[in-house]
């Protein structure tokens, strides 16, 4: 089979050339199954296939409805070898969302799983699309066809050759299409270019130098960015993909000890659901080289926790919205380093070839150990929000840095500092900055001492009661601690300005986590709102 000649790199290059390097090794372990370079490539291309109808039909955008499944990965790469933007959709999403992020999307095509397949029909109904349904496992396309969809089944699959020439892909062509959460409630489409991705993988590479002998997890649902490092880094340098199922992530010392795993990679309530666990024990993952954090702040506790479970691992803290390509962001994390004042690890410096401002709200420069927005520019940089030039426009804005040289920056919507040293430090959301008795509060202080001088290995301030749109007062949750939450409003007290400190903090066993595996703040607030007495 041809390499990606016509087009030159893409994302789907790395993989098809180590496919060809090695089709025997392992390049994906799931579910049970392993499945080798090429047996995943001639899948992928097969689906190129039959989502392209052998080539003849340009197809721009392919959903992959499937959950830590071998389709979920061979529909990624297949819509990639049909020359197509992939755009991941969840069964674990209620189905309105995933029905909004298919209306905005418009696939033409859709790859299924077994277990999804269910939920398909009633999240395209109501929509004008007819997209051509490619599901390859026996015993699903009967019941789809028996609800009206133009579908390719199993058998029809058996008998399609693999797409040998494969579309073109280009640098400014769209590889795949992600949604985050949306201010109005519907999700926002954040198109990422092959040179945007490109640029992420090619720092990556360098950085990590992964062999085919590593073995890296696939924490993150395909919906949250973080996964394309997952699958995309590992496959260039020809390792092998290991995806936990949901139970496994329960225990993640247990899988990494069970498959040996050479670099892992989540976000950190993961590491605070292994200390309330109490997996961490000394030297208890040797195997692990990197271990690496995003999607949160990670508190200095959790990186001393892990690395002490993981001696022999380069512990890093991540940084980086969806809108800048996976991250943008990274620091080695060491023990004994200059500790930061909110007890949060540092996010570190921009990668190279990015570069950063803090501004004030009028979007001018501030002085170092001044906190202000975040601004990031570079190759990383989305083209902007899929179809919305109005969101385009508020968040991606060209900044002159002297009279004859203007760039184009992505708004963060993150509060940092930088420090003498160059470093930076994440201070919280802007919009997590709230005022309470006309003083303006920023909730992350607030959880920094929390975590700081209450020990908890977790925290999350909100503003409540809500009364006109506006916080009355501020209420904490933990977890991680045997103290009752009544101490723990007497330890902050000593430090915090009354207007700051929390009238409860609630001390939870753990907390609720949304689909990427984030804490959900919105979700603490509801409960409050549900537990509030009914006027």
């Amino acid at each position: 089979m041809t390499l990606d000649a016509v087009a030159g790199r893409s994302l789907r290059t790395g993989f098809l050339a180590r496919a060809a390097e090695q089709p025997d090794a392992p390049a994906l372990v799931v579910a049970g199954s392993t499945v080798t370079y090429g047996t995943l490539e001639r899948q992928a291309r097969v689906l190129a296939a039959a989502i392209t109808a052998d080539g003849t039909r340009g197809v721009e955008r392919v959903g992959v409805f499937a959950y830590r499944s071998v389709v979920a990965y061979a529909g990624t790469l297949g819509a990639l070898c049909a020359g197509a933007a992939f755009v991941p959709l969840s069964p674990k999403f209620p189905v309105e969302r995933t029905r909004q992020m298919l209306r905005s999307a418009a696939p033409e095509a859709i790859v299924v799983d077994k277990a999804s397949a269910p939920l398909l029909a009633e999240a395209l109904a109501g929509l004008e699309l007819r997209p051509r349904v490619i599901a390859p496992e026996p015993g699903v396309a009967a019941a789809l066809v028996a609800q009206g969809l133009d579908v390719v089944g199993a058998d029809e699959l058996a008998g399609v050759a693999p797409l040998a020439e494969l579309p073109p892909a280009l640098d400014d062509d769209v590889a795949y299409l992600l949604f985050t959460s949306g201010t109005t409630g519907v999700p926002k489409g954040v198109a990422i270019t092959h040179a945007n991705v490109l640029a992420l993988l090619d720092v990556a590479a360098q950085r990590y130098a992964l062999t085919p002998a590593d073995r890296c997890s696939q924490t993150f649902d395909q919906t949250f960015d973080l996964s394309v490092f997952d699958l995309f880094v590992a496959w260039g340098a020809g390792a092998c993909v290991y995806v936990p199922q949901p139970i496994d992530l329960l225990a993640p010392v247990r899988f990494v000890q069970k498959n040996g795993l050479t670099l892992w990679f989540s976000v950190p309530s993961v590491v605070a659901l292994a200390v309330k666990k109490s997996m961490l024990h000394p030297g208890a993952m040797p195997t692990l080289r990197y271990s690496l954090f995003c999607g949160e702040p990670l508190p200095e506790a959790s990186a001393r926790a892990w690395q002490t479970a993981a001696p022999a691992s380069r512990v890093e803290n991540l940084y980086g919205p969806t809108e800048l390509t996976i991250y943008c962001f990274e620091h080695v994390w060491r023990d004994g380093e200059a500790t930061q004042e909110n007890g949060i690890v540092s996010i570190g410096r921009p990668l190279p070839g990015l570069g950063a401002l803090v501004v004030d709200d009028d979007l001018r420069p501030v002085p170092d150990g001044e906190p202000g927005e975040l601004l990031v520019c570079g190759p990383q940089t989305s083209p902007g929000y899929w179809r919305d030039a109005t969101k385009t426009r508020e968040r991606f804005v060209d900044v002159p840095l002297s009279p004859t040289r203007v760039k184009r920056f992505y708004r963060t919507g993150d509060r940092v500092v930088r420090g003498a040293s160059g470093d930076y430090t994440y201070l919280g959301r802007a919009d997590n900055q709230i005022k309470v008795l006309g003083f303006r509060v920023e909730l992350g202080e607030i959880e920094a001492v929390l975590l700081r001088d209450g020990n908890a290995v977790q925290a999350i301030a909100v503003g409540w009661p809500v009364e006109d749109g506006r916080a009355a007062g501020i209420v904490a949750f933990v977890t991680g601690v045997t103290v009752p939450g009544e101490e723990l409003v007497r330890v902050v007290s000593r430090t915090l300005p009354t207007y700051m400190v929390p009238s409860r903090v609630i001390v939870l066993d753990e907390m609720p986590l949304n689909a990427n595996g984030k804490i959900d703040r919105r979700a603490l607030a509801a409960q409050l709102d549900d537990a509030a007495p009914v006027a």
